[in-house]
């Protein structure tokens, strides 16, 4: 995942990677234009300005320019960009006729002033979303950046990588004053959330991963005679200058705060509602990741009827294994029962990358009986890089470049096999791989018919719900023929149910870490693992757990409807090319491009 929410850090990585959503707005301009090129010209022009804002989003999309430089964090830089966007929002408004524009480029003015009315909205809360926490602080981040995103190929991209190395001191060093600013408000994150990252920022503290990578990148071009020997030592002696000069000063500058606030954070907390304006903060939370107008009542309660409805799922396939006993006893079965788990060693870990791989290209093969659009991108499956690996940790999926030069990129934590069952691993990799994430951003990166800022737009609520929604296609195609399998699809179902029911207690009930962990138990066959990392997962991410499964109902919605108005005519590819040719969308401009395909389709058979 993409990865890249809404906490203020997320605010100043890069406008690129925001999953911000807006309303619409229709509010007369001042001059007519009808030709589209010239709007998409526009957008297309706005959208580079906006992300030579963000080294690092260059260089995420396969770019090198500014290649040695990584983006501002400051508050400042946030103020910055919220400017440019307002500036250049008005210009939108004053410079296009809504009216006149067809379907297809209101999506496109829709969208965009979508983003910059939740990017505005969400300025107020900036000092709410952690900084640094378990899940996306930037002190993981921008090592795992550097290793997987920033290509050597020459001895100015090396030299580049140590410029980056340099930058990295000013960066750390603004976040940490962000840090102290919310603390300040009495604004921490659990007392857990320090204990990771302590030992998360103890682990990178010498720069060994970093050093390891960047000698890795010399020596190959080295190997390439694409430098000499002498420049090879050359390199690698500023590599390490320039970890221990700037690198290694800033994480021992993060580790001396977090070891220094530790003791005022809360051992056992409930939600960001604890905080001033916490509730306030968690109402917005809820509507950037469901895109929606749900209150946290309306969301708690479709978790509660949607756990309910799987687990009579769950006792169906209880029953046709031939299993004796209740439902908590076979989630105990499941749970315990060594047949269900890869061995604790590499060679189990080796295992579960394979299986999970052959459930990928047997699916693959299937593709084109469910969808016209394919993506052209190749996927990896690989173990997350040990200096970020925790156990029980989620699975993630990174996108690759647009133009295919880097793949995509579906990560597992294998730490801790016992944390990983088999039965929950094909639906896993179905999520993150195809028909799922990578299938759906791929996809979207390839388009060529919309604005290049539609490409990489990312709206938790459509990639998390379309990839939820692909584990259970998947049964359509052909997955699942173990049925402890298919049941896992229902363990991970459930699972993004409780989250639902949990996410709300824990930000607007006052449930306790305890309480939220015992729900899970009682509803699920779950790991005490995976559990408690979810829970504390959730902790930190306020709302964005919530996206999962309010983003698949509505998908399944979508499609009822279709075939309910179309009956026989019905194309389930062409569905599915509606659902993913435009790009991720909020779930009101997704459902306004299927009903007009609903309406094309109805018109051609009727």
């Amino acid at each position: 995942m993409q990865k890249f929410i809404t906490s203020s850090i997320t605010i100043s990585f890069s406008l690129v990677f925001l999953l911000f959503f807006s309303c619409k707005d229709k509010e007369a301009p001042k001059q007519e234009v009808s030709q589209k090129q010239e709007l998409n010209k526009w957008f297309d022009e706005k959208y580079e300005e906006l992300l030579q804002m963000s080294p690092m989003g260059l260089t995420a999309q396969g770019r090198k320019d500014q290649y040695d430089k990584i983006d501002d964090l400051s508050k400042e830089a946030q103020d910055k960009q919220l400017a440019w966007y307002t500036e250049n929002t008005n210009e939108l408004k004053e410079k296009f006729s809504y009216d006149n524009l067809d379907e297809a480029d209101k999506a496109s003015y829709d969208l965009w002033v979508y983003q910059y009315e939740t990017l505005k909205e969400g300025m107020t809360y900036r000092d709410m979303g952690y900084v640094f926490d378990q899940m996306r602080g930037a002190h993981t981040y921008f090592p795992s950046f550097l290793i997987n995103f920033h290509k050597v190929d020459s001895i100015s991209d090396m030299n580049a990588y140590i410029s980056r190395i340099k930058a990295s001191k000013i960066a750390i060093d603004q976040l940490i004053d962000r840090a102290k600013d919310q603390a300040m408000l009495g604004i921490l994150p659990p007392k857990f959330t320090f204990e990771t990252v302590i030992a998360q920022t103890k682990g990178l503290l010498d720069g060994t991963p970093l050093l390891n990578d960047m000698n890795r990148k010399i020596d190959a071009l080295l190997a390439a005679d694409k430098i000499t020997t002498e420049e090879a030592t050359s390199l690698k002696e500023q590599s390490e200058t320039a970890l221990k000069d700037y690198f290694k000063p800033a994480y021992a500058n993060l580790l001396a705060w977090l070891e220094s606030e530790i003791g005022n954070a809360e051992a056992t907390p409930t939600g960001v509602g604890r905080h001033t304006n916490g509730k306030d903060f968690y109402n917005y939370q809820l509507k950037v990741f469901t895109t929606t107008n749900l209150i946290a009542d309306e969301i708690h309660d479709k978790g509660l009827k949607e756990v309910a409805r799987i687990k009579e799922e769950m006792l169906a396939i209880k029953d046709k294994v031939g299993f004796d006993g209740d439902l908590n006893a076979f989630f105990e079965f499941v749970n315990t029962d060594p047949q269900f788990y890869f061995p604790n060693t590499d060679a189990g870990r080796q295992a579960y990358l394979d299986e999970s791989t052959k459930y990928l290209d047997e699916i693959t093969k299937k593709l084109p009986d469910y969808f016209g659009i394919l993506p052209k991108a190749k996927l990896e499956v690989k173990r997350v890089e040990a200096f970020r690996e925790q156990d029980g940790a989620p699975q993630h999926y990174n996108a690759g470049t647009p133009d295919g030069s880097r793949a995509g990129t579906y990560y597992v934590h294998l730490s801790d096999m016992t944390a990983m069952p088999k039965t929950t691993m094909e639906g896993v990799a179905y999520h993150e791989g195809n028909p799922g994430h990578h299938m759906q951003i791929s996809i979207a990166q390839e388009l060529e018919s919309v604005p290049k800022f539609r490409t990489q737009a990312k709206f938790s609520v459509y990639s998390e719900g379309w990839a939820l929604y692909s584990e259970a296609l998947a049964k359509e195609m052909g997955g699942y023929q173990n049925p402890y399998y298919d049941f896992g699809r229902l363990v991970n179902e459930i699972w993004r149910a409780i989250r639902l029911v949990v996410d709300t207690g824990l930000h607007a009930k006052g449930w306790t870490e305890a309480d939220a962990i015992k729900y899970f138990s009682d509803n699920s066959s779950i790991s005490k693992g995976a559990i408690k990392a979810e829970v504390q997962r959730y902790m930190v991410m306020p709302g964005q757990a919530t996206s999962y499964k309010i983003g698949m109902l509505k998908i399944q919605e979508l499609r009822k409807r279709a075939e309910a108005e179309l009956g026989d005519k019905f194309d389930i590819k062409g569905f599915h090319d509606t659902v993913l040719g435009g790009g991720a969308l909020p779930l009101e401009l997704l459902e306004r491009r299927v009903n007009s395909w609903i309406n094309s389709q109805k018109k051609l058979v009727g």
